[in-house]
């Protein structure tokens, strides 16, 4: 017997009354697969859950939104008009699932963090390169975020400074070996390359790897790419630099990284890195955990991160607050994404589609709505510091 609407209605109707006692409420709707609808709010609904069958209705009766989105990805459950009014509800619904954050998290400790690593940025990276290139600057192909001089400026400008940024930060010139954690798609390898500083990045995702390999051997870079996690690279020499964009975040044992950062930096060395963040350490959704970053890594909690360069022999030399420059990067990545909507079902699917968009349209509003924030933290080792 499928849930009936007068049932899924009655809980959310409870549910709404407290949740926007304090807060502007969103209107929205809910219809049913027989085309019957239930409007909530006294305005005209921003968005309408439409369940296209059964499972769909029984879906929203959980109010959980592990389940309501795993409807969404299914297709059984569409979201009509304004799917950001939509991720504006997301405490509305419940998130307690202590079986996938223990999976993710007790996963490294069975297997070891590095193969752990391995198979999770596998997980989220492996796809073909054209997916990502479909949302992400067409200038650097860099997936973290720019930094604007205005909120109207190209994503490429601001992408372009916030790399000008990390080179200006490190003191990068000719010659400089500089170490890159996380080579993504090539940002920074090809961006600094060009200006004769010899990059190794490092990546454990073999589609990533072979991205850089392409673009080294055809711009004649004086760079390298190796497979490795960080944990386990053991360079000839000390680097004159560290540089990690987005990383951190897969680095979630801040005292390990960092003692590897000293372990393979000259004195008198920089750290630059940048990396969204949240208040409290490991607090990720259910959906994320699941579907975009399955494992034991986290935002940056930027309090213990600090604590644990306090406990070092690192120099904090600044902090700078990214939460708006973040908001407006994830918003030219998530109306690029809708843009090329067609191209990416047709090559790789709905689901797949529907995942992304949550994912880019979420991070949209987490950094806007300061449910999120994001950071570029510069260190300096000392010049008297040894290994």
């Amino acid at each position: 017997m499928s849930t009936g609407l007068s049932q899924v209605a009655s809980k959310f109707e409870s549910r709404y009354a407290s949740f926007f006692t304090d807060q502007p409420e969103v209107p929205f709707a809910i219809r049913d697969p027989d085309g019957a609808e239930h409007r909530f709010g006294h305005d005209a609904p921003a968005f309408t859950f439409a369940a296209s069958n059964a499972r769909a209705m029984s879906a929203l009766d959980t109010l959980d939104s592990l389940v309501i989105a795993e409807a969404y990805l299914s297709g059984i459950l569409d979201v009509e008009g304004d799917l950001e009014s939509a991720l504006r509800m997301r405490d509305f619904f419940g998130d307690t699932h202590p079986l996938v954050t223990a999976w993710h998290m007790l996963g490294p400790k069975v297997r070891g963090q590095v193969r752990s690593d391995e198979n999770h940025i596998s997980h989220h990276y492996d796809i073909d390169p054209e997916f990502f290139l479909a949302f992400l600057d067409r200038r650097h192909r860099c997936y973290s975020h720019g930094v604007f001089e205005c909120d109207d400026e190209p994503l490429e400008d601001g992408i372009t400074h916030k790399l000008d940024f990390a080179l200006d930060s490190v003191e990068a010139r000719p010659g400089f070996r500089v170490l890159d954690v996380g080579g993504g798609w090539g940002a920074f390898t090809e961006y600094a390359g060009r200006k004769d500083v010899q990059v190794t990045s490092l990546t454990i995702s073999r589609v990533s790897e072979n991205f850089l390999k392409n673009i080294i051997d055809r711009e004649k870079l004086p760079c390298t790419v190796r497979f490795e996690h960080l944990h386990e690279h053991k360079p000839d020499k000390r680097y004159d630099a560290i540089v990690i964009l987005g990383v951190t975040e897969h680095l979630p044992d801040y005292q390990r990284s960092l003692a590897l950062y000293r372990s393979m930096l000259k004195p008198g060395g920089k750290v630059y890195l940048d990396a969204s963040a949240m208040r409290k350490k490991y607090d990720i959704s259910s959906f994320l955990r699941r579907h975009i970053y399955p494992g034991n890594g986290s935002p940056m909690c930027l309090h213990d991160y600090l604590k644990a360069v306090a406990a070092s022999p690192f120099q904090l030399e600044s902090v700078h607050d990214d939460r708006h420059n973040y908001a407006l990067t994830s918003k030219h990545w998530a109306e690029r994404f809708d843009a090329a909507r067609a191209e990416i079902e047709r090559r790789w699917g709905s689901a797949q589609y529907r995942k992304f968009r949550v994912y880019l349209w979420g991070c949209y509003d987490g950094f806007k709505r300061d449910y999120m924030q994001a950071y570029r933290v510069v260190l300096s080792l000392p010049a008297g510091a040894t290994a």
